[in-house]
């Protein structure tokens, strides 16, 4: 698949490659909701390999117009709204609710590109306000799937059970073998009374390179990146 981003923008990284794997794990279908979709990657991934029926929201315009422009040139529907999910009522209910959200904290230091600190930063979508907004337009027994600072897994139990959803599986993501978990992707449900399963953690280096598994990963994604300018609206 071809991407189009934005040049001196945000751009996807491994983190999306590793979450659309997790994601595959649990046979997406029906309607799916990809919150924070930046130039479309997680979303349309999902719609090129299963039978889904997509809407992606992003806030910003310039990740609209990517979006857009990337289903269009990989052929494939999606619903393309400028929402903003901490503050968005949606008429209908998802089967799933997918995102790779904003989760860098206030104290790194931030950018001066506008389109940069919002896309990365959790005061642009805090942690509560994402969880409980999933929650609110999932479907009973409905699926949110998402990745997040391993730090914060305290705050992300806490508001997952403040807003009945329950965390049923966790892996986490280590840069390599010697260093600390750097990511933890989840899967929560809603109505669920299912124990919660620690999957093998994901390693991403192996002797100064990528690991077999992502390398496979890489592989099943299978997508190519073009650099372009987009205009700040």
């Amino acid at each position: 698949m071809l991407f189009y981003q934005k040049e001196g923008g945000y751009c996807f990284n491994s983190d999306t490659h590793f979450l659309y794997d997790f994601i595959t794990l649990f046979s997406p279908k029906g309607e799916v909701l990809d919150v924070g979709s930046g130039c479309g990657i997680l979303g349309l991934l999902i719609a090129r390999d299963f039978n889904v029926k997509l809407t992606q929201i992003d806030i910003q315009k310039e990740n609209l117009f990517l979006t857009k422009k990337n289903a269009q040139i990989n052929k494939i529907e999606s619903e393309v709204l400028e929402e903003d999910f901490s503050k968005t009522s949606f008429r209908n209910r998802f089967d799933y609710i997918v995102s790779n959200p904003p989760f860098y904290h206030d104290n790194h230091i931030k950018s001066q590109k506008r389109h940069l600190n919002i896309s990365r930063y959790a005061s642009n979508l805090p942690l509560e306000d994402l969880i409980k907004n999933a929650s609110l337009a999932l479907k009973p027994r409905g699926r949110f799937i998402f990745c997040y600072d391993p730090k914060l897994l305290d705050f992300i139990f806490f508001y997952l059970e403040k807003y009945r959803l329950k965390p049923e599986v966790l892996r986490f993501v280590h840069p390599n073998r010697d260093k600390k978990a750097n990511l933890v992707m989840i899967e929560a449900r809603k109505n669920s009374n299912s124990f919660i399963e620690i999957y093998p953690p994901l390693i991403v280096h192996e002797n100064k390179t990528f690991s077999k598994e992502a390398m496979d990963i890489f592989k099943k994604t299978s997508t190519h990146s073009i650099k372009c300018q987009v205009r700040e609206q």
